[in-house]
């Protein structure tokens, strides 16, 4: 396992096409931001397992973002709360 130290708004790239970027990091949680091609599955470990032993459908990922690749409204509308959520926690709220 490759163990790296992040900090708010650095990223790591695995190979060429799909960067994690660290978005906030609070008590024992941290928000990743991921960027991938649509035709690169990106679950939550617990989904993916649940879909490899057949307890969930599979989910297309692209469904869960718009047209060009990015989230969709909603999932703009629940990223953007969170993000106040967390910077109300940190004592960084406007």
């Amino acid at each position: 396992m490759l163990v790296l130290t992040r900090k708010t708004n650095q990223s790591i790239m695995i190979g060429d096409d799909v960067e994690i970027v660290v978005i906030a990091v609070s008590r024992d949680k941290i928000r990743l931001g991921i960027t991938a091609p649509k035709d690169v599955p990106v679950f939550r470990k617990e989904v993916w397992l649940s879909m490899k032993d057949g307890q969930v459908e599979e989910v297309d990922p692209a469904e869960t973002r718009d047209g060009d690749g990015k989230p969709g409204e909603i999932e703009e509308a629940i990223i953007d709360g969170a993000a106040a959520k967390v910077e109300e926690a940190l004592g960084r709220a406007e």
